[in-house]
């Protein structure tokens, strides 16, 4: 799906150009590694965080626009990188920073996509392409440049026609770590968590040391007697990029631990598998939702939240009432939708009312960005000592 750019002598000046699948063709200057990226075209309205969005592993096999008019003025460093690299295959921007102007920065940031191979275009009316995602959705795209222009615009159309769709494509064994690894907090650990990795952040595991949680971060592939070896009080699942339709294993996991009656907090395509557990569908949106100010209504305490997002799919459960999880004869008992996003009403958040399981599509670790959702980790550990509370006076009843 992509080509490996090339290593040609960069000027500010080498044309680039952004190429849609409608046929849309947006020239610019090359920003970043040369060379051919094809992927799905999405926009983040963040207006900043913008380190944290390339290194969030969600954005496998995407060009990301960046509605913010103005890039990389404060370079980037080592702290703040959320993964081991840089995931998104292209990077589209209206203005690039020349010069980086803060304490804490240790590169440019064009030095760092060069670096991770990262095919970029800047000097382009991102407010146009935007605006474009935004009434026909997010679609199959490639950026260009060096002697990847050479092929002419024509061939690189028919290139990015040829590439998968984001629907039926998964990242998850590309961006989960390759061994289980233990993290444990500051103190005397109040609990343990078995967080499966299908492309978690840093700033999710951070979230719950910092609560005093022991956590067992797992790769995507694990089983469920792996899973069940860490003696875990509650189970997480991360966020993660891709279709959740792909994601037979981590449903079929995560049914097992329901079954075991583990506590459960999932986000985003943790939110997903949960929904798919419980035998709902999920479906693409038309552009997604990406950045760091998307509201959300909590409809148990009415409570507005200005929270992260990045996710292109979303859950199909109907937005009131309680209902009956679907699979098999409804034995997970029943679920309502706990959050609505107030853009355009799609569920945002799945709570069961008879198991210990909860999930939100959003990102409530968020960073850069609001933490109006960080309650959400202390409802996690909450769930761990209930559950180790349960334990301990199940063994003294026996």
């Amino acid at each position: 799906m992509t080509a490996q750019p090339t290593t040609t002598r960069r000027s500010r000046n080498d044309p680039a150009v952004l190429i849609l699948e409608d046929g849309t063709v947006v020239h610019g200057t090359a920003y970043g590694a040369r060379g051919q990226r094809l992927g799905e075209v999405v926009f983040s309205t963040g207006m900043t965080g913008y380190q944290e969005t390339l290194t969030d592993p969600s954005y496998a096999g995407q060009i990301v626009v960046q509605t913010a008019p103005h890039i990389g003025n404060t370079g980037v460093n080592t702290h703040d990188m959320e993964s081991r690299k840089v995931w998104v295959r292209g990077y589209a921007v209206r203005e690039a920073s020349r010069i980086p102007s803060n304490w804490r920065s240790e590169q440019g940031l064009e030095e760092l996509l060069a670096a991770e191979e990262v095919v970029g275009i800047a000097g382009i009316d991102t407010r146009m392409v935007t605006r474009i995602l935004r009434e026909h959705g997010a679609m199959r795209g490639g950026v260009f440049s060096g002697d990847a222009l050479d092929a002419g615009e024509g061939a690189l159309l028919e290139r990015v026609r040829s590439a998968p769709t984001m629907e039926g494509s998964g990242f998850l064994e590309e961006v989960t770590i390759a061994q289980p690894v233990l993290l444990e907090p500051e103190g005397e650990a109040i609990g343990t968590v078995a967080a499966v990795d299908l492309g978690i952040k840093g700033a999710t595991p951070r979230s719950m040391l910092e609560r005093g949680l022991r956590v067992h971060l797992l790769p995507a592939t694990t089983t469920l007697e792996e899973l069940l070896a860490t003696s875990p009080d509650a189970v997480f699942f991360s966020n993660g990029p891709g279709d959740p339709a792909t994601a037979d294993h981590q449903v079929e996991l995560l049914r097992g631990v329901l079954d075991a009656g583990l506590p459960y907090f999932g986000i985003c395509l943790g939110n997903q598998m949960l929904g798919r557990a419980l035998g709902f569908g999920t479906y693409k949106l038309k552009y997604g939702h990406r950045g760091i100010n998307q509201p959300v209504l909590d409809k148990a305490t009415g409570k507005v939240e200005i929270t992260a997002h990045n996710h292109g799919f979303a859950v199909d459960i109907p937005l009131d009432g309680q209902h009956t999880a679907p699979h098999d004869g409804g034995r997970y008992g029943r679920v309502e939708v706990s959050h609505v996003g107030l853009n355009d009403d799609v569920v945002e958040g799945i709570r069961c009312l008879d198991i210990p399981a909860f999930s939100v599509q959003y990102h409530p670790e968020a960073a850069a960005g609001p933490h109006d959702a960080a309650h959400l980790f202390d409802r996690l550990a909450q769930l761990v000592h209930e559950h180790r509370s349960g334990s301990a006076a199940g063994k003294k009843e026996s």
